[in-house]
């Protein structure tokens, strides 16, 4: 049986369970190792940030939002902590599930501390000094401080909600960004959230999102390539899919197609062209045969929507 049906297996089952989350992070740490905080994630959620703050620079013409919004935050608020290091003064993580805790804000702490040491922090952002020095702080004494100090410390505000219904004001929030969370959420959920985002951020705000389309499990294993979930069809897809984390498996039209009708611009995209030679080589399920392969081939995308276009 190949790795990934046996993991979609497990998270079928564990996505049944009481207390999920838990669970699944103990399948991910002794049997996936996917919960580590490796140096690929880490630089690549840094690149997301650099790309994050140009983004904001070039379309509201100021240097740092003073307020941001992140969805899907998850273990390791990488983007966040960039966001506060940048100037940022209030930094909101909107999570279904509170996933981070003290020990692994420490982990990602000494992340940055290491890539700074290395002269590598300055080549993606560009750090206010007084608020490294904070880091800095937290770590000498990281035993007196609670997490809820070390969040405040850091400017970070999670919400632990449904951000179909964010508890924010309308037009309170400068930049609202995410990084590869929207592939996990399917469009009858997706579609409120983007609403609400349209609510609170402010008219001429800046949002910046980041979607991987690529089949996950793939990530896992080798065997199989990432467009290996577009065989399936709805119904079967259905089954193997999971609560944990779902894939939605939408592709790059789909999505422009959201932001039209929601009246979201894209003032920018850039994606991945794929590899059509892989796609070919799936048996594609009838919902995606209508469209053309170099469309469907698309492996990732960025959007970034200037909202006072």
């Amino acid at each position: 049986m190949k790795k990934w049906i046996q993991k979609a297996i497990v998270q079928k089952t564990i996505s049944y369970l009481p207390a999920s989350q838990k669970i699944n992070y103990f399948f991910q740490k002794y049997i996936t190792k996917g919960i580590y905080l490796k140096d690929i994630y880490f630089y690549d959620r840094l690149n997301h940030a650099r790309a994050h703050i140009k983004s904001y620079q070039e379309y509201s013409n100021n240097n740092m939002p003073n307020i941001s919004l992140e969805i899907g935050s998850g273990w390791y608020p990488v983007v966040p902590i960039s966001f506060f290091l940048a100037g940022t003064n209030k930094i909101y993580c909107v999570d279904v599930t509170f996933l981070t805790s003290k020990k692994r804000i420490k982990t990602t702490l000494n992340k940055f501390i290491e890539c700074h040491e290395l002269g590598k922090l300055k080549d993606y952002i560009k750090i206010i000094p007084e608020r490294f020095q904070i880091i800095e702080t937290i770590l000498d004494n990281f035993e007196d401080y609670s997490l809820d100090q070390i969040l405040k410390s850091l400017k970070l505000k999670y919400l632990i909600e449904d951000a179909r219904n964010l508890t924010l004001k309308s037009n309170s929030i400068d930049f609202i960004n995410s990084n590869n969370t929207f592939e996990h959420i399917y469009p009858d959920i997706l579609i409120p959230i983007l609403k609400d985002f349209k609510r609170v951020i402010r008219k001429d705000g800046v949002m910046s999102h980041f979607i991987d389309m690529s089949d996950h499990f793939a990530h896992f294993d080798k065997s199989i390539n990432i467009y290996n979930f577009l065989k399936f069809s709805d119904t079967k897809w259905k089954w193997i899919d999971n609560s944990i984390q779902p894939q939605s498996r939408i592709r790059i039209y789909d999505y422009k197609n959201i932001y039209s009708d929601l009246k979201i611009p894209i003032s920018r995209e850039s994606y991945r062209k794929g590899n059509i030679k892989e796609l070919e080589s799936i048996s594609l399920a009838k919902n995606y045969l209508e469209n053309p392969l170099e469309e469907i081939a698309k492996s990732h995308c960025h959007f970034i929507s200037n909202m006072s276009e």
